[in-house]
């Protein structure tokens, strides 16, 4: 008789946690460590509770610390390497003769483009550079004559190396300034390839660096 009503219970027990674990396919039941099988999504700049979280290291242990600033090293997906070259290197500001030769062992990431990615790299050339360079990179655009010493691309790029042309976008160059903040790597690499295809077609493909090339580096 025991044996009996203890197999009973037995079952029941067992049938109440089938039903209450599988009553829905959105909510499976327990979960043991639960935050461990679904993790928490935060929004990058959301305000979070200051109760909770800190952005001080000092408070770390009592508060969960998240600062927002991505690990280091990584980069966000889709994203290409960073640009190697800087403006300073361990003894102060880069020569001419230095970044000429370190900027020329970089090339394009990028494969050809496509008609599409073409299309858009022209659009991005002519809202970020024909304004002072023209449609066609002849220095003739309608802030050249107001700036001054705007360059023709077309006549120089030929001498430039892909990374030198990277490179001017990114740091700047005497009168220019960076454009890093407005275009992004992918976006840089793709105004190099279209400015390629303004320049002559006598001239070259601009792989080897202009040896007279003696143009300030900005800071």
């Amino acid at each position: 008789m025991k044996r009996t009503t203890y197999l009973a219970a037995i079952l029941i027990t067992a049938i109440i946690v089938t039903v209450s674990s599988c009553d829905s396919k959105r909510e499976p039941g327990k979960i043991y460590m639960p935050d461990m099988a679904y993790s928490r999504a935060y929004e990058t700049y959301a305000q979070r509770d200051s109760s909770i979280f800190t952005m001080n290291p000092a408070e770390l242990g009592d508060k969960i610390f998240y600062n927002n600033i991505p690990v280091k090293g990584t980069i966000k997906r889709g994203e290409l390497f960073p640009f190697t070259v800087t403006p300073n290197n361990n003894n102060g500001l880069i020569d001419s003769n230095a970044l000429i030769n370190l900027t020329s062992q970089i090339k394009n990431p990028l494969q050809p483009l496509s008609k599409i990615d073409s299309t858009e790299a022209g659009r991005l050339f002519n809202i970020n550079c024909a304004i002072c360079h023209g449609p066609k990179a002849e220095n003739n655009g309608p802030l050249a004559p107001k700036i001054g010493g705007v360059k023709s691309i077309v006549a120089a790029s030929p001498g430039y190396s892909d990374g030198r042309i990277f490179y001017v976008m990114t740091y700047g160059q005497n009168n220019m300034g960076s454009y890093a903040s407005q275009l992004d790597r992918k976006q840089r690499w793709m105004i190099v390839q279209y400015i390629r295809t303004l320049e002559p077609k006598a001239a070259t493909t601009g792989s080897s660096p202009a040896k007279a090339d003696s143009a300030t580096v900005k800071k």
